[in-house]
């Protein structure tokens, strides 16, 4: 097997024609490719999808240099023009699809086909051609629903949106590039599929980056037994803080939990990671000299990764605790919230963010076995302060449940049988008090920034948070610097001038935060929502034509409200009052929406142009008057 293995590499070495870029929008023009029938079938989700979209829209027009690259494509060539796809399938199909919706002239109805799959084939010869989605295709006997559904998503993605958005998407595609790679000409292809899907999960970006900060830690060149405690002590903070929808605190064994937080469990206090290492030293020195002799050994990438694993499954205790939260980010994303957070500054750049820079942005913190254990301590410290100050999804029963926006602290709740932890609201000043305004208010705030910002490398409010709390600010601080962050990208939206699909997803949830804000108990319900469809409140094509507005108003932002896309779809071509007689429960998806539907129904049910004249003047000046508040903040 090695001799076999020793000699495809020289074959490969030798006869690999070097990789070749192409443009998305091109990657089908006068190419066509086949997928084997020893691959799966079409199987991305909404996640997926969503997020190849996301990365392509994320690009700034004015901002672009060089060139974007989305992933790699591993083919062999058939014959002149036609290769057989071995690795990258999913995206591929899922590029075909966003070509099609987009009526790109690159492809035909037969640029992408599969092996053997008729079925499949025909969904994707019929998307092409007839642009229909998952209403017009969905025979299960005659399509495939997985591609359906696939495209179906990518319907979704620009429902609502503009000419002048799709106009920006499609110059944001021709930025974009996939790297497609060629294997050699006499190779076995079935024998190179099974060893490329039988190597074994591919290591991810964080797991490198665990290894190259735990290398470091050595004194030297030297490993001392100071260094030997220090790299058990560093993977296993790490390790625990990679638990994301759980609070740090449970990742620990009970003894260690308590020298770490306190008695309490809600307290940090520790100024480094030598403080750390004093009060756990007891706890690795004796396991070290009695039997653990491989963590006396420099570890190595494949020890680390081991370990890892190892770790996370001993320290799945609490399991009920484990299911009951769930993180905003991943821990990736922590990972650089971590690293922004500890060089924070005043202006943001998505760079800082970027999972796809992810070790050239982290490179500095296994530069030297200081920086290396700064990070480790930062890391523990900044999860701590995360899990305290900003919001989860909290899940009642299980995850079947719906989840609600929770912002709380973790703390020991002392019974006879034992110690298990309970949660409270995290800006509570009295301990019974569940209803601290404050800790709604700044949940409220929070959660507006997160639907807002759905991509992560955009999430910048969240090392904001973690930097300030460090410094000693308090939970009202907090609330004030986060409205002044948002008024700040309200007005560098210029909502005054905006219209139309052109005014900007901050300014519909910071106005609907602010009317939460200044009337909680009247709003004691509300809940953020993720949103991302403009509603024209007084269609823009109404169903009869006799009843009017002027054009310039149809646009304007007193006839605009940000509700779901499913949400949209049912109000359609509707008038508003029948939208809201018939849609009730669409109406509480925005306060900006219940005014209007108030104003609607003082106006003898009528929306018109007085109305909404009238709203557009009070929510800018509303919107106008909170800004300044913030001027001199």
């Amino acid at each position: 097997m090695i001799l076999f293995l020793k000699r495809m590499v020289k074959r490969m070495i030798e006869n690999i024609v070097q990789p070749q870029e192409y443009s998305i929008e091109n990657i089908f023009l006068e190419h066509e490719y086949i997928i084997p029938i020893y691959q799966r079938n079409y199987a991305w989700s909404k996640d997926e999808i969503e997020q190849l979209l996301d990365d392509i829209n994320d690009i700034k027009l004015n901002d672009i240099n060089g060139k974007y690259y989305l992933g790699s494509l591993i083919v062999n060539k058939i014959e002149r023009n036609r290769f057989e796809v071995i690795d990258g399938q999913q995206r591929l199909t899922t590029l075909f699809l966003l070509l099609s919706y987009l009526k790109y002239d690159s492809i035909k109805s037969d640029s992408l086909r599969f092996e053997a799959r008729e079925k499949s084939n025909k969904t994707l010869k019929d998307i092409y051609e007839t642009k229909a989605g998952y209403k017009e295709l969905k025979n299960e006997e005659e399509y495939s629903t997985d591609i359906i559904e696939g495209y179906s998503i990518i319907e979704n993605y620009f429902l609502g949106e503009n000419t002048d958005f799709i106009f920006k998407f499609k110059e944001k595609i021709s930025s974009v590039y996939i790297i497609r790679t060629q294997v050699p000409k006499d190779i076995d292809l079935n024998h190179y599929f099974e060893i490329m899907n039988t190597r074994g999960e591919q290591l991810e970006l964080h797991e490198i980056v665990k290894a190259k900060i735990i290398g470091a830690i050595k004194t030297e060149g030297k490993i001392t037994e100071v260094d030997k405690i220090d790299k058990v002590i560093a993977g296993e903070i790490w390790d625990a803080c990679a638990q994301m929808d759980r609070y740090v605190q449970m990742s620990f064994s009970p003894d260690k939990r308590e020298k770490l937080f306190s008695g309490s469990w809600n307290s940090f206090t520790y100024k480094s990671f030598d403080d750390i290492r004093k009060a756990l030293n007891d706890s690795y020195r004796d396991k070290i000299k009695e039997d653990n002799k491989d963590e006396l050994k420099p570890l190595k990438l494949k020890d680390i990764l081991t370990k890892t694993k190892i770790n996370l499954k001993q320290s799945n205790v609490n399991k009920e605790e484990n299911e009951r939260f769930e993180s905003i980010i991943s821990f990736p994303n922590f990972i650089l919230q971590v690293n922004e957070a500890m060089n924070i500054s005043e202006t943001e750049n998505d760079a800082g963010l970027d999972d796809k820079k992810f070790l050239e942005l982290l490179k500095d913190r296994w530069s030297s076995k200081e920086k290396a254990l700064d990070f480790i301590y930062s890391l523990l410290k900044y999860r701590y302060l995360f899990d305290c100050y900003i919001i989860k999804r909290e899940y009642y029963g299980n995850h079947n449940s719906e989840g609600k926006w929770s912002l709380k602290k973790c703390k020991i709740n002392k019974y006879d049988k034992g110690n298990k932890p309970i949660y409270k609201t995290t800006l509570n000043t009295d301990e019974e008090d569940e209803n601290n305004l404050d800790n709604k208010q700044l949940t409220l705030l929070e959660s507006c920034l997160r639907i807002t910002y759905t991509s992560p490398k955009t999430m910048h409010w969240i090392s904001k948070v973690m930097s300030e709390v460090n410094k000693g600010k308090t939970g009202k601080d907090i609330i004030k610097i986060l409205e002044k962050y948002c008024c700040k990208k309200v007005d560098d939206s210029d909502y005054k001038n905006s219209k139309g699909f052109a005014v900007e997803r901050i300014v519909f949830t910071y106005l609907d935060y602010i009317l939460c804000r200044d009337n909680l108990k009247n709003y004691e319900d509300f809940e953020f929502q993720f949103r991302k469809s403009i509603e024209h409140f007084f269609p823009q094509h109404p169903i009869n034509e006799e009843d009017k507005i002027k054009d310039e108003n149809k646009d304007s932002f007193g006839n605009l409200a940000l509700i779901t896309v499913s949400a949209n779809s049912k109000f359609s071509n509707m008038l508003p009052i029948h939208k809201v007689e018939q849609y009730k429960e669409v109406v509480k998806q925005s306060p900006k929406l219940i005014l209007m539907t108030e104003l609607m129904v003082d106006n003898n049910r009528i929306w018109d142009d007085k109305c909404i004249e009238t709203h557009n003047d009070k929510m800018l000046k509303l919107l106008e008057d909170e800004i300044n508040k913030y001027n001199d903040f």
